[in-house]
């Protein structure tokens, strides 16, 4: 089956640099991408957030409808024809293999994003949108027994990671990480 859509997928901790990192690929992919994430949807108003946090509406009861649509509207994307700059932190071990099995008809790139704790920790109080300790919670806990395409370890810049991700995208080899979950 022909590829319909690209998907570069970038996985790393909350505060890691996947949006700042996305930004600059999206400017300098030779096809358009869509930039897609979570925050995307959060900052847009999209979701009664303050209903949320006040108690109008219950969060863990919300949660797993609110990213199986996410992750099915990625899906919708890709189907169109649209390439997708993807940035995501996988916080249940289950959305591997469901993205996996939901992104099979597509060309998956899986990237992972390090940073170190001590830069994670103080980002994450700078921007103070985040429940602290989100950063140091992904960091011991996400990239643990994670596959990817490429990984970008921590320290680098963000053009450094960009020149990366774009020569391991132009020569990468298939099956890509996602594609061998499924075999």
């Amino acid at each position: 089956m022909e590829k319909t859509a690209k998907i570069i997928f970038i996985h790393g901790a909350s505060s890691s640099g996947k949006s700042t990192l996305a930004r600059v690929l999206q400017a300098q992919l030779p096809e358009p991408f869509w930039h897609v994430s979570i925050d995307h949807l959060r900052d847009s108003g999209m979701l009664p957030l303050d209903r949320f946090r006040n108690g109008d509406f219950n969060w863990r009861e919300n949660r797993t409808k609110f990213f199986d649509g996410f992750h099915r509207s990625l899906v919708a994307y890709a189907s169109a024809g649209n390439n997708i700059l993807l940035e995501h932190i996988l916080e249940e071990d289950w959305w591997v293999t469901n993205l996996a099995q939901l992104f099979k008809p597509f060309d998956v790139f899986f990237v992972g994003l390090h940073c170190d704790l001590d830069e994670l920790v103080k980002r994450e109080t700078l921007r103070a949108d985040r429940p602290m300790g989100s950063a140091a919670d992904d960091y011991h806990r996400i990239h643990v027994g994670q596959r990817y395409d490429l990984e970008l370890p921590a320290g680098q810049t963000t053009q450094e990671y960009a020149n990366q991700v774009l020569s391991a995208w132009a020569n990468r080899r298939m099956p890509s990480v996602f594609q061998q979950l499924l075999e």
